[in-house]
């Protein structure tokens, strides 16, 4: 028989960036079906996901801070650890994309880019595992790569740059901390409905084209990655270190 405790994050506080929509939304939102509450992080107002989590009978804890500034992002951490408690679990979800052609991408979307979706990824990473270690406490961090941490994409270099950097962070965190208690993997969306793929979808062309290559037949849900988000944060995954599991209907597999 399944031992579901394995599957549970009763008791857990968990650290979500992103969380006013999208995958971050929905991570927050099985966070706390598995009975974990949530610490949610925005650049704007995250009602709506509080209202879902709170239908879950979880708390929720919103924090408005801008992760393209990687030094308000580790004050910000270390801010809510010294005045909501300890921190089980970190997912770094919080991401931009920048879509132009190489030729004409300018430094400033290659900054902001990176800024947000690798910069204050691993700063905040380091934050979680000073605390966490300092306290001799276990801890879990699930970063969100992408399919592109695999691919090159299309007119989206900084994006596909940081994501690719996502990925070999949680490998290099994961050899450093993995003897130590802490948990360092990753999960590659595919498609998923977001504002980030909202021009994509209002493509006709690009939208069939995406579609056709999913043997799912179907574009992502931000439901889809928070179910996996969970298992990661819980114990059920305490032998996994530095993985990435690809969460895209089978896109990376055609």
């Amino acid at each position: 028989m399944t031992d579901l405790s394995a599957f549970s994050l009763s008791g857990k506080r968990i650290v979500v960036t992103g969380a006013n929509t999208g995958i971050g939304q929905g991570i927050c939102v099985a966070v706390a079906r598995a009975g974990g509450d949530v610490v949610g992080v925005g650049r704007s107002s995250m009602e709506d996901t509080a209202a879902l989590v709170a239908a879950q009978g979880a708390t929720f804890l919103p924090v408005i801070c801008d992760l393209g500034d990687p030094h308000a992002a580790t004050a910000m951490f270390d801010t809510v650890w010294d005045m909501s408690g300890t921190i089980d679990g970190l997912v770094n979800n919080a991401g931009i994309i920048r879509r132009a052609d190489a030729v004409e991408f300018s430094q400033e979307d290659w900054d902001d880019v990176m800024d947000v979706n690798l910069r204050s990824l691993f700063f905040l990473c380091q934050s979680f595992a000073r605390r966490a270690l300092a306290a001799g406490r276990e801890g879990r961090i699930v970063n969100i790569a992408s399919v592109l941490s695999f691919q090159g994409g299309i007119r989206v270099a900084s994006y596909t740059a940081s994501k690719h950097g996502a990925l070999g962070v949680t490998r290099a965190l994961a050899c450093e901390w993995a003897a130590k208690g802490v948990n360092v993997n990753a999960i590659a969306p595919g498609y998923v409905v977001t504002n980030n793929t909202e021009a994509l979808r209002n493509d006709p062309d690009r939208s069939a084209a995406i579609l056709g290559r999913i043997p799912a037949g179907r574009w992502g849900r931000p439901e889809d990655i928070g179910d996996v988000a969970v298992f990661l944060l819980a114990p059920a995954s305490a032998y996994m270190h530095g993985a990435v599991v690809p969460v895209d209907g089978g896109w990376l597999a055609r």
